[in-house]
């Protein structure tokens, strides 16, 4: 019996020290949930707080990006505004530069066109003075004396600086000449001589200021402005044909 009551005392020794170990063990292990838990609270804590400053970061960094957004915008903006007033600028240039150039093309054509004008002007001028000339002497050689007449006055009257005065009233004393209007036709002539003594017309003038006195039977005076002729033009064709006639007289 003793040993039975010595082996169940030593049987409730034991069951006591594990229940008392057991005990202990509950006691860690809630210690160290508890200090798990506390961690992660904090480790919690810690990245919430961190989260926050994030945040806030962020927060400042979006209003400064905002910020830095509407800036930008301002200025594209402005620069739009700018490059509108440019090119405003650029094509009122443009502008004012086609206008500037069709001007002064058509400034240039019109100088030209006077300067050709111009110098087209005296050949026109010639071309007509000749055309006028030729038409009075053509009228001379069909026998249409006073129509010859009229036209070569009407040539001296236009074109009285022309070289062809004299030739035209040298023409003139001949038609007077071929209507037997002889008094007329020496006057005519004698203003060729007196007015042009050079003009080689001169001689043939003389040469018929003595027809138009041998007609009216003026003899004398006839052969008087032949002598001067031959005295005057001695190397004339006429003064060839003023000897002639002295000759034969």
């Amino acid at each position: 019996m003793r040993r039975l009551r010595l082996t169940v005392l030593a049987f409730a020794v034991l069951a006591a020290g594990s229940a008392r170990a057991g005990l202990f063990d509950d006691d860690e292990a809630r210690r160290q949930i508890a200090d798990i838990k506390a961690e992660a609270a904090a480790n919690q804590k810690a990245l919430e707080d961190r989260v926050a400053r994030l945040d806030a970061s962020l927060r400042d960094r979006a209003v400064d990006l905002v910020q830095l957004i509407d800036a930008v915008k301002q200025d594209m903006t402005k620069l739009r505004g700018q490059i509108e007033v440019l090119m405003n600028q650029a094509e009122t240039i443009e502008r004012r530069q086609k206008d500037l150039y069709v001007d002064i093309d058509t400034r240039m054509r019109r100088m030209e066109q006077t300067f050709q004008e111009k110098v087209a002007a005296p050949e026109r001028e010639a071309q007509k003075e000749k055309d006028a000339y030729e038409a009075a002497l053509n009228q001379f050689k069909v026998g249409n004396y006073q129509a010859s007449i009229a036209a070569f006055q009407t040539f001296v009257v236009n074109y009285p600086n022309s070289q062809l005065v004299p030739s035209a009233q040298y023409w003139i004393g001949n038609a007077y000449y071929a209507t037997r209007d002889f008094r007329v036709a020496i006057a005519t002539q004698q203003k060729v001589v007196a007015s042009w003594p050079d003009n080689p017309k001169a001689p043939d003038a003389m040469l018929n200021i003595a027809s138009a006195q041998a007609e009216l039977g003026d003899q004398k005076a006839a052969r008087e402005t032949l002598r001067t002729l031959v005295l005057k033009y001695p190397g004339s064709p006429a003064a060839e044909q003023a000897k002639q006639r002295l000759q034969k007289r």
